[in-house]
């Protein structure tokens, strides 16, 4: 449910370090910074899977699917994603900075939008 992701090119020398995380595949970039003991999710998208890469802090992710559950805690550095129809939640033990991508836009052009809380399945 939750699939770990290798960044695709990363370069680092004297003058610092570079990251490219995709060239391909998001329609969506925002950039989410959650401060220490918030609580976020409690929904899926029917359509976008969703990746997330953590810059700074860790944040712990719980997912669940049918009966199926799943809980990883991710740190700085770390790129993940989420598929459509998994129930995900984030519990930030720390201030955490990360870069959310999603394949397609959360909101349609017809401004419906692709966010289902828990309860609605």
């Amino acid at each position: 449910m939750i699939k770990t992701l290798q960044v695709d090119f990363q370069h680092q020398d004297a003058r610092g370090q570079l990251i490219q995380l995709i060239h391909q595949g998001y329609e969506q970039i925002n950039v989410l910074e959650s401060k220490a003991g918030v609580f976020r999710g409690g929904h899926y998208h029917k359509i976008s899977t969703e990746a997330f890469y953590v810059v700074t802090g860790s944040v712990e992710v719980h997912a669940t699917r049918d009966k199926e559950e799943e809980k990883k805690t991710f740190h700085a550095g770390d790129f993940f994603a989420i598929e459509p129809y998994v129930v995900h939640s984030f519990k930030f033990p720390e201030d955490c900075i990360m870069v959310q991508m999603y394949s397609i836009c959360v909101q349609g052009s017809d401004g419906t939008m692709d966010i289902y809380s828990e309860g609605d399945k």
